[in-house]
């Protein structure tokens, strides 16, 4: 019998996942449970670019905030600050970077946000600019502030949980046969539960819930999922191989 998951990431960003795990016999129901806005947050990172000289690092949190950037570049014919280097938190980011031409300078072998922080070198004095998105939580700039860096912040695109346009089809999934859901972020579990009220809160609840990181788990367990496990990996394969290997452990 095929397993069947139902995957809560942004359109843009859905297809990975669910290939990954059609290559492992896993199907998928998506229905994004956020959106992403960059049109919004367009002048901010203008804004930043053209300020941006003088800056010791760029960070980039996401390849959502790493794709905005590099369409802003190419909207305004700008380039980057040679002197500025770039730090992304993971292999996604920094492959949307490297498409757009960037330079990625570094990125820390364990794929958690805070841990870019102890990569960065000596950064006491000295200017790091996070370009991330509004719902992103604080634990980045603390660990900077920490080093003594100054932290400037930028909304690089804004993440709308739990789009209205969504909310007939994922009633619809959570009434089907699902084997467990993917989270690929804190604000994917609010958006879902945003637009599932009532009893349909309570089928997502009693299905297994796949995190691709702690931070991510953490916001599932607040809403009330049990969670079946975490990514080793921080990554789209990592979380395809913890559910194939999961429902493979069961199925034994």
């Amino acid at each position: 019998m095929t397993r069947r998951i139902l995957v809560t990431r942004p359109a843009s960003q859905a297809d990975e996942l669910i290939n990954l795990l059609a290559e492992r016999g896993i199907a998928a129901t998506a229905v994004p449970t956020v959106a992403i806005d960059t049109d919004s947050a367009a002048g901010d990172l203008d804004a930043m670019l053209d300020a941006l000289d003088g800056s010791e690092w760029l960070v980039l949190t996401s390849a959502n905030g790493a794709d905005a950037l590099v369409a802003r570049l190419v909207a305004t014919g700008r380039r980057l600050s040679e002197t500025t280097r770039v730090a992304a938190v993971g292999p996604a980011t920094e492959a949307a970077l490297t498409r757009g031409g960037i330079r990625v300078d570094h990125v820390p072998s364990e794929y958690l946000t805070v841990a870019i922080a102890e990569g960065l070198g000596d950064i006491g004095g000295k200017r790091v600019v996070l370009a991330r998105a509004d719902a992103a939580t604080p634990d980045l700039r603390e660990a900077l502030l920490a080093r003594q860096a100054r932290v400037d912040e930028v909304v690089a695109y804004r993440t709308v949980e739990g789009p209205g346009a969504n909310r007939d089809a994922l009633q619809a999934a959570l009434q089907s046969d699902l084997d467990g859901i993917a989270f690929t972020s804190g604000s994917t579990v609010r958006g879902l539960m945003r637009l599932a009220g009532g009893i349909h809160r309570g089928r997502a609840r009693a299905m297994p819930a796949f995190c691709i990181g702690p931070v991510t788990a953490t916001a599932a367990r607040h809403s009330g999922f049990h969670i079946a496990g975490v990514a080793q990996s921080h990554t789209a394969e990592g979380l395809a191989d913890l559910i194939a290997t999961t429902f493979a452990r069961e199925h034994a």
